[in-house]
């Protein structure tokens, strides 16, 4: 009886320790976990989507971009935060993109914030001279689209189907990045 009393406070003991070891294991990666969370909580945006399900946008002025309204365009979505190291990186090669596509009217850039601070996002882009569109969520953003970690970008064909989702940083001025894109537009 003694024996199964130690090795039941044994085994004990030894979850414990593997239950703390683990918690603090969870603590190490430090930044990159508050910003992934940070991420997941300001995706989870509690404005309720539209009846038809449409996923929307809203910019500075309070307009409304719905992803339906861009059909027969290539949309070019950018999810980002002003407090993410590689959205920030990223974004002059994104800024000189949307610049070799000035002259097509067939491709919009949306680059979203996905903390909901419209105005401090906006303050970015002004500080940095980048001519880019910000957005932030005014509907549910399903995982389909951005699912947790930023940047993500997701680019839509002129049908408003998905035909990529990029995760992580990415220089977009590599040739492969405008040829696809080029002919994205020209279809």
């Amino acid at each position: 009886m003694k024996m199964q009393a130690r090795n039941v406070a044994v085994s004990l003991g030894f979850f414990i320790f593997i239950a703390i070891l683990l918690a603090s294991c969870g603590n190490i990666e430090g930044k990159k976990s508050k910003q992934d969370t940070r991420a997941q909580e300001a995706t989870k945006v509690e404005i309720p989507a539209p009846e038809d399900s449409d996923l929307s946008f809203k910019d500075k002025g309070g307009n409304i971009v719905t992803l339906s309204s861009l059909k027969g365009k290539v949309v070019f979505i950018n999810f980002w935060a002003t407090w993410c190291p590689p959205c920030i990186h990223e974004m002059p090669s994104i800024n000189e993109l949307k610049h070799s596509f000035k002259d097509s009217d067939n491709i919009e850039f949306l680059l979203v914030d996905v903390d909901n601070k419209i105005e401090k996002s906006t303050a970015f882009m002004e500080e940095n001279d980048y001519d880019l569109p910000v957005f932030v969520p005014a509907s549910i953003i399903p995982s389909s689209f951005l699912g947790g970690a930023i940047p993500t970008t997701v680019i839509l064909d002129k049908n408003g189907e998905m035909v990529a989702r990029l995760e992580g940083g990415r220089d977009y001025t590599h040739p492969q990045i405008i040829k696809g894109l080029n002919e994205l537009v020209a279809k």
